[in-house]
């Protein structure tokens, strides 16, 4: 399913545990699954979240690779391709499968680079990361660890299902990310994502409100909390 760009606009306007929140209303099947559950280092906190199109890969770098750096080159060209194909924006999710992953960074200065001016806005890895002072302005990038050296870096496939922390990937899944982490956006909730989130907003703000009244006891917060389950 391909969104309007209003639809993604309106989906980066909320951080993503407000989506989170959200599809536990829309989509309360989903409340143990479809995000990442590990702590990941974040590029740049400051950044607005990201919403894109999945892109999948698998990458390994610990181990010299067998073919010639010409294949490994190709395919690197041909994993190019692939991310530059429409829809977008994109967002890069890429596992790596070595027994120790991020041993070497897949993502740096260039990467983030070529990426961006392909239409990638942001990636995902349980992999690594570096160059963190000279990676493309704007590109937000949520990494198991940093780490000094690329060391034998390589995509080994492309466009096939990924997991990274726990959350699932297919190629064109809809991603939400921000500092917090990442989630997987069903396309059938998006439509109700916006009434969702502002019941979300609405019930918070009354106990938040009571909370910071100065005047809090347990009385109060059993009301406040009342008065907020019953907003519809």
């Amino acid at each position: 399913m391909t969104l309007s760009p209003a639809d993604l606009h309106a989906l980066a306007r909320w951080d993503t545990p407000t989506i989170c929140n959200a599809l536990e209303l829309v989509v309360p099947e989903r409340r143990l699954t479809g995000f990442t559950v590990g702590q990941m280092v974040c590029l740049d906190p400051a950044l607005p979240p990201v919403v894109g199109y999945a892109r999948t890969a698998h990458s390994r770098t610990m181990s010299e690779p067998d073919e010639s750096a010409e294949e490994i080159a190709e395919r690197r060209m041909a994993y190019h391709d692939y991310l530059a194909q429409p829809p977008g924006p994109t967002v890069a999710v890429i596992e790596d499968i070595d027994p120790n992953p991020g041993y070497g960074a897949f993502w740096g200065e260039v990467a983030t680079a070529v990426h961006w001016g392909l239409g990638c806005r942001g990636a995902i890895t349980n992999g690594s990361m570096r160059d963190l002072d000279a990676c493309a302005p704007g590109f937000q990038l949520l990494a198991g660890k940093v780490v000094p050296s690329h060391a034998w870096n390589r995509v080994v496939d492309f466009g096939t299902p990924v997991e990274i922390f726990g959350m699932r990937v297919a190629h064109g899944d809809i991603v939400h990310l921000d500092r917090h982490g990442a989630v997987v956006i069903p396309p059938e909730a998006v439509a109700e994502l916006a009434d969702a989130v502002d019941l979300v907003t609405r019930r918070e703000a009354v106990i938040l409100e009571q909370a910071r009244s100065g005047v809090l006891d347990i009385a109060r917060l059993r009301e406040a909390t009342e008065r907020a389950r019953r907003l519809r």
